[in-house]
């Protein structure tokens, strides 16, 4: 069976070339908003994935979802520690830092208004037990002092948070001594502090978490069951990594599937768009139609023929989309985690499922808004088309 050629249909498309491009715009800002709805729900579980370590393990209350909802008394924190197998730092000290988290609300530098952040009580332990963590200005606290030091993110994006800057809560001025980059994950939505100081400024006798290094990172497992084992300790210890994320699904699902129905809604238009482009064509062409048929193009070759320039049609409006879902990648935005209730900055991360499935997305459209009119065309008699010509 004769097929017609490709030129034939790309030269069909330019010769309509505005309402080829006025179609394929409908149809990149549907593959723009489905694009960043996938990139941003990417951005948010890389960022909170890469806060855990894959050697740190991280224990909390049983039953307890997140950090804010735990507690861990001083007497429970030493019995783990004294399970062997935890690591030790140069100097000795057991790799093992006991942290309350607390959220505190900050105005936004921007508006002026309130959001959650999280403030995390630490160590320099806690510290060298985060690598991913380094400071880029200012200095570390010092112990047993009213000092900070703030993630890039929050020291941005909130009022006070800044190097020098002062902020109040728990009855006290903290000043920021200290800005850390955290390679991009959840710690730099996060103001830290000293432990004891956080613990007494709010008044918990217990803290929230803690995290520890094994000396022997495989026997991971193990560790885990012998703490278990142990009837002194009502504890759930897991993979730090693993309990991040956790903490991320909840919020990128929900950001998934509220982007998915919102392109699904939005597609409808630019569906009807492209088969209005589509019946048109066929409408203006019927003469040229009939004589493609009396050439011998059977009605398969037609069909797919006008398929075809629905398909191209729409995988330029794709390409177009996705080029201005990938400028997005230098933005970064911030929202409210469902699991901790407290304000996360992330960016949008574009990766090769994004990228094949933000086309595949595109596609069909094409091919379900250009599926009646090259059925129809591929129907055209072709003594009615030869008449209309």
């Amino acid at each position: 069976m004769k097929q017609l050629p490709w030129s034939y249909i790309a030269r069909n498309l330019w010769v309509r070339r505005v309402t080829t491009a006025l179609t394929a715009l409908g149809l990149a800002l549907v593959v723009y908003v489905f694009a960043t709805v996938l990139m941003m729900s990417e951005g948010i579980k890389a960022t909170l994935v890469a806060t855990g370590n894959p050697d740190n393990l991280l224990a909390l209350r049983k039953g307890a979802g997140a950090e804010i909802n735990s507690g861990i008394s001083r007497e429970q924190a030493a019995i783990l520690a004294s399970v062997p197998g935890v690591a030790t730092a140069a100097d000795g000290r057991l790799l093992f830092s006991y942290e309350p988290v607390v959220l505190n609300n900050l105005p936004k530098r921007a508006t002026g208004k309130p959001s959650n952040v999280t403030v995390r009580g630490t160590s320099d332990i806690g510290l060298a037990l985060r690598p991913q963590v380094r400071l880029v200005a200012g200095r570390m606290f010092r112990p047993g002092s009213s000092e900070l030091i703030a993630g890039q993110a929050t020291a941005r994006g909130f009022a006070g948070a800044g190097l020098g800057e002062t902020v109040r809560f728990a009855g006290r001025d903290w000043t920021v001594v200290g800005v850390f980059d955290a390679g991009n994950s959840g710690f730099d939505s996060e103001l830290w502090g000293d432990s004891e100081q956080m613990m007494q400024a709010f008044r918990r006798q217990q803290a929230s978490s803690v995290v520890l290094r094994l000396s022997d990172p495989a026997q991971a497992d193990a560790f885990i069951r012998r703490a278990a084992a142990d009837p002194r300790l009502t504890l759930d210890l897991q993979a730090e990594r693993q309990f991040y994320e956790a903490q991320s699904q909840a919020l990128a699902t929900f950001i998934r599937y509220l982007g998915l129905a919102l392109s699904i809604i939005f597609s409808i238009g630019a569906i009807v768009g492209a088969m209005i482009t589509m019946f048109a064509a066929v409408a203006s062409r019927t003469g040229e139609i009939a004589t493609l048929r009396a050439l011998g193009f059977r009605r398969p070759a037609v069909l797919w023929a006008f398929l075809a320039e629905s398909l191209l049609l729409s995988l330029v409006g794709g390409l177009l989309g996705l080029g201005g879902a990938a400028l997005m990648q230098g933005v970064n935005i911030s929202t409210t985690n469902f699991q901790t209730f407290s304000e996360v900055a992330f960016r949008f991360v574009m990766t090769p499922p994004i990228v094949t499935q933000t086309l595949l997305f595109a596609l069909l459209m094409g091919l379900i808004g250009g599926f009646l009119p090259a059925w129809r065309a591929a129907r055209l008699n072709i003594v009615d088309g030869l008449r209309a010509q």
